[in-house]
């Protein structure tokens, strides 16, 4: 084979990348903790423009085929034991959001999650995690979460959405991390515990309806160190990352290994 054919080779291969691209789904995580602050706090209104514009964005049925196949509920990850002292029911959020549980969402928590985790696609067109604080997300379904990260992988890779709020151990210390590990992507979160004052959205923040305003007042209980890829949506003061969202595209694993192989074939071409 001359080197003609292995660049051709080579092309292809990108090419191929490009071409059989699945197109991943909508992710939206954030620092804040509206499940909270959607019913308690200084800006009921921000926290719950905060919900809708996040659960829009994950099950908006342009981008995903789950729900515009009908799989129209989102669910929901939270414990059902008694909020300690700092938290509250982080699905009482939710519904002063303006969803309806039964309808729009089902809670699920570690009892029934792995069978709920199983109806990704079918039942459900989108996945929403409430924050360990001041929602009640545990350890024990954080767990879960992190140990099908290849299911929600998969899902997400084929159109799905994920709405994941703050997860920083805070609190009563509900969580002991690994903190985001189920999402399909890598952004580090650090526990900052702060007010929300001089926090401001992106200029692709407004472009999905949110304001300075639905980002300042409450609290907010980690940042974002790095992007993972993903758009920043709003930064503190500092100008840490608050909240990331994003769709991108991502080569199928058959296409990379195809890849790899003329990469490879190059490489012996050119040690001859």
């Amino acid at each position: 084979m001359n080197q003609t054919h292995l660049r051709l080779l080579a092309v292809m291969g990108l090419a191929a990348a490009f071409t059989d691209a699945s197109a991943i789904g909508s992710i939206f995580i954030t620092g804040h903790d509206p499940d909270f602050h959607a019913s308690l706090g200084g800006n009921l209104s921000g926290a719950q423009r905060i919900n809708q514009v996040a659960i829009t964005y994950i099950m908006d049925p342009t981008f995903n085929p789950y729900v515009a196949g009908g799989a129209s509920k989102f669910l929901f990850v939270e414990s059902t034991i008694a909020p300690p002292g700092g938290h509250t029911v982080g699905m009482n959020g939710i519904v002063a959001s303006g969803y309806t549980q039964g309808v729009h969402f089902d809670r699920h928590d570690s009892s029934t999650l792995n069978a709920a985790l199983n109806q990704l696609g079918t039942v459900y067109g989108g996945i929403v995690v409430a924050s360990d604080f001041g929602g009640v997300l545990t350890q024990a379904e954080l767990g879960i979460l992190n140990a099908r990260a290849g299911t929600i992988a998969s899902f997400i890779n084929s159109g799905g959405g994920i709405y994941a709020m703050a997860e920083s151990g805070s609190g009563a210390g509900l969580t002991t991390g690994p903190r985001f590990g189920f999402l399909p992507i890598f952004a580090v979160a650090n526990t900052l515990n702060q007010s929300e004052t001089g926090f401001s959205v992106t200029a692709f923040g407004a472009g999905l309806g949110l304001t300075n305003s639905d980002v300042n007042g409450n609290a907010s209980h980690n940042y974002f160190i790095n992007t993972g890829g993903l758009n920043v949506v709003d930064v503190d003061a500092g100008g840490r990352y608050m909240s990331l969202a994003g769709r991108t595209e991502v080569p199928e694993p058959a296409t990379l290994a195809a890849l790899s192989l003329g990469i490879v074939a190059l490489i012996r071409r050119r040690r001859r």
